[in-house]
C-alpha cells in the first residue's frame, strides 16, 4: 500500500496530506525521475482504495479539465504491479526538465495544495 503522510518527493520540507497518481504511464514516468532521493524511479500500476479527487495542483491552476489524469486521495493506493515499460527520459532530456524547474522562482512555483 502506498499512503499519505510522507515527506513530498520534491519539496522534502512538506508532508503531504495526500497520495498522488496519474493514469498515463509517461507521466508516472517522468514523474518518478525527477524525484529526488537516490533509489531507482519507480512505477506501480495502482488501485484507490477510497475516494480520489482531480489533483488541484496541476488541473485547476495548470491544465484545466485534467488532460494530465492527475489525482490525489487521503486514503491508501493498493499497488498492484510495477510498470517497467515507460517512455525513459534521456539524461540531456532530464537535466533540461530541472533546469527548467529550478529557473522558476518560488513565488512562481506556487503553494502546494495539500
Amino acid at each position: 500500500m502506498l499512503t499519505a503522510g510522507f515527506r513530498s518527493n520534491y519539496r522534502p520540507d512538506v508532508v503531504m496530506n495526500h497520495i498522488y497518481f496519474t493514469a498515463l504511464r509517461d507521466g508516472a514516468g517522468l514523474a518518478a525521475e525527477l524525484a529526488t532521493g537516490e533509489g531507482a524511479p519507480r512505477v506501480y500500476v495502482v488501485e484507490p482504495t477510497g475516494t480520489f479527487e482531480d489533483d488541484p495542483n496541476v488541473t485547476d491552476k495548470k491544465f484545466p479539465g485534467n488532460p494530465t489524469r492527475s489525482y490525489r486521495s487521503t486514503e491508501p493506493l493498493r499497488v498492484l504491479d510495477e510498470v517497467t515499460d515507460w517512455k525513459r527520459q534521456t539524461p540531456a532530456e532530464l537535466r533540461a526538465w530541472r533546469e527548467r524547474l529550478a529557473a522558476i522562482r518560488p513565488a512562481e512555483r506556487g503553494v502546494i495544495i495539500n
